[in-house]
């Protein structure tokens, strides 16, 4: 029988030498899961002999799921934090990234005075919901045209902002009435680019929400073609671009009569989001 530190031992070595970037923070997250131990008591007793064969095997499990068949350890775990609050994710919906919350803090930030936000490509809701949570707007509807991403947003609503309502439509095809804020994380990679992506991404996040077809444009010109009839005069559009993005989508959005365009950049020094306003 091998003791904690031994246990823990032995995965870091495992996820490092499938060349896992952060295999020790992963293999710690992995064995906290499948020991049910906290950080403190770990510590307190590294030396402890591990009796339960059944934890045994969930740790064994989880390494070699994450090893050699690259799941994403969020998919493992079945959580990610974003914005300071616990998501449910799972294969149906993207994992959340850090990046992403560069585009809800700028609308925290850049939009005071709104009631109403409607979040196209919704995913796990984690915009949405972290908008509803931390926003004082009173009308938020989360769309996504995939069903099985709706009931991992739906069950993060419940948990999180119930007041949320999520509905299935394919882009604005579904969608009635105005909204002061339309904000959208639309896929934004193209074919080609979809087929190099790190396995942890191509094989196992869902490629719906990834691929934007021939140029990566695709799913911004349907939005921005579509979005002032859903605006209120002054309305925003926000987006989240892909890092060589900064010039085309802002691009798109003046020729589509929109004004006020801004690009920032996220913490990378790279673009990342673009937003601006419809004033018809």
């Amino acid at each position: 029988m091998k003791t904690y530190r031994e246990l823990l031992k032995n995965g870091e070595q495992k996820l490092a030498a499938a060349g896992i970037e952060n295999a020790a923070g992963e293999a710690w997250y992995l064995f906290e899961d499948a020991f049910s131990v906290s950080k403190m008591d770990y510590l307190l007793d590294q030396n402890r002999i591990c009796p339960e064969e059944a934890q045994i095997d969930k740790y064994e499990s989880y390494l070699h799921k994450r090893s050699i068949e690259h799941v994403p350890m969020q998919y493992l775990l079945g959580n990610q934090e974003f914005m300071g609050l616990s998501f449910q994710v799972t294969p149906d919906v993207l994992i959340p990234r850090l990046d992403t919350e560069i585009l809800v803090e700028e609308i925290l930030h850049t939009v005071s005075e709104a009631d109403s936000v409607l979040d196209l490509c919704t995913g796990s809701g984690c915009i949405i919901l972290s908008l509803a949570y931390y926003g004082t707007f009173q009308r938020c509807i989360g769309a996504d045209i995939s069903e099985a991403a709706l009931r991992v947003a739906k069950e993060n609503g419940k948990s999180l902002v119930p007041m949320v309502e999520f509905i299935k439509s394919d882009l604005f095809e579904n969608i009635k009435g105005k909204y002061d804020l339309i904000v959208s994380n639309p896929p934004y990679i193209t074919t080609e680019e979809c087929t190099r992506l790190m396995p942890e991404v191509r094989d196992h996040e869902p490629m719906l929400a990834l691929d934007g077809h021939e140029d990566g444009l695709y799913f911004y010109r349907k939005i921005i073609s579509s979005a002032p009839e859903f605006l209120n005069p002054g309305g925003y559009l926000f987006f989240e671009i892909g890092y060589d993005q900064g010039k085309s989508v802002p691009a798109l959005m003046k020729q589509a009569g929109f004004t006020q365009v801004v690009c920032k950049k996220d913490l990378a020094g790279l673009d990342r989001v673009v937003y601006g306003r419809y004033m018809d």
